[in-house]
């Protein structure tokens, strides 16, 4: 009793997610960013792990910032960024930290904070101002929450799209979010293989990892957590937020993506707007990546980005 009493009482950390931004000037500026994005990757990272950038060549009336997935990297989003990029949009795909490493125990996950996913996000964020005038950021589960972190708390995004966003376990009670966020941050990190039985024979993307890090699964939760707080109080900053979602997902908690789609539908209804792919489609969680066993990206890439680009 004395475990879960703490569990719920113990505050969460958040006054170190807020926004501080410092966009881009100029197409230039954005350039060098990205540069010192490429430079600061160490050679323990794969080179199908690295940052993507799919260049125009000058600043482009729309860029679209990809967010990747937990356990996944920037290939998941690149046949899917090659589309927008024939349809004229600057595409940036940035790695997030102990991500896309050789590595695919992803040992380095345990390292991972709520700050470096909410760092990530803002410099990616900071650097697409320089690359187009409208700007869209999306992302899938842990990469839907960032883009969910990116919609709250900045003024100078067009649209926001949460693909699957992680803000909660699939059928664990809303109200154990915070008790979640506690036990996974606090107590001694744990690795858990996708799949227990099939371990490194797994089938799936070549260079995601077998498993993930219990503690870095908390820390996601913490970056979503500060959403949530601060989306119950003030309204959300992006111009527009397109929630997609897949109702035959059996790896998120449809009840917490509705209490901030709730909490920002009674603060600005008319940013926010809802797409849900059917049961019968039997679609898995990442709808993104093609090398997911079972894909079906010959239907979801055309609605995603009929969608996004507003063509019905």
């Amino acid at each position: 009793m004395g475990l879960i009493i703490m569990l719920r009482v113990y505050p969460v950390k958040t006054h170190t997610l807020t926004s501080s931004p410092r966009p881009a000037r100029s197409y230039a500026e954005s350039l060098q960013r990205i540069q010192a994005l490429e430079s600061s990757d160490s050679s323990a990272v794969a080179q199908e792990g690295r940052l993507i950038f799919l260049d125009q060549g000058d600043t482009v009336p729309h860029v679209i910032v990809f967010f990747h997935g937990f356990t996944n990297s920037p290939r998941q989003f690149k046949a899917l960024g090659e589309e927008f990029h024939k349809r004229g949009y600057n595409v940036l795909i940035p790695r997030i930290p102990h991500h896309g490493l050789q590595d695919r125990m992803g040992a380095d996950l345990a390292r991972l904070t709520a700050e470096e996913l909410k760092a990530a996000c803002e410099e990616a964020v900071d650097i697409a101002q320089g690359l187009g005038e409208h700007v869209t950021v999306a992302g899938l589960s842990m990469g839907g929450v960032m883009a969910g972190w990116a919609a709250q708390f900045r003024e100078d995004i067009d649209q926001a799209v949460l693909i699957a966003p992680s803000f909660g376990t699939f059928r664990a009670p809303s109200w154990l979010v915070k008790h979640t966020i506690n036990l996974l941050t606090l107590w001694p990190n744990r690795f858990i293989w996708w799949d227990p039985r099939l371990k490194t024979g797994n089938a799936g993307p070549e260079s995601a990892y077998y498993g993930f890090s219990s503690r870095a699964l908390g820390e996601i939760r913490r970056l979503g957590w500060v959403v949530q707080a601060h989306g119950q109080d003030a309204p959300p900053r992006a111009k527009s937020i397109l929630f997609i979602t897949n109702a035959h997902d059996q790896a998120v908690n449809k009840d917490s993506i509705d209490i901030i789609r709730r909490a920002w539908q009674k603060h600005a209804p008319h940013k926010i707007h809802l797409y849900e792919f059917p049961d019968d489609l039997q679609l898995d969680h990442d709808v993104i990546d093609p090398q997911q066993p079972g894909q079906r990206i010959q239907i979801v890439y055309p609605r995603i980005l009929n969608l996004i680009t507003g063509v019905q």
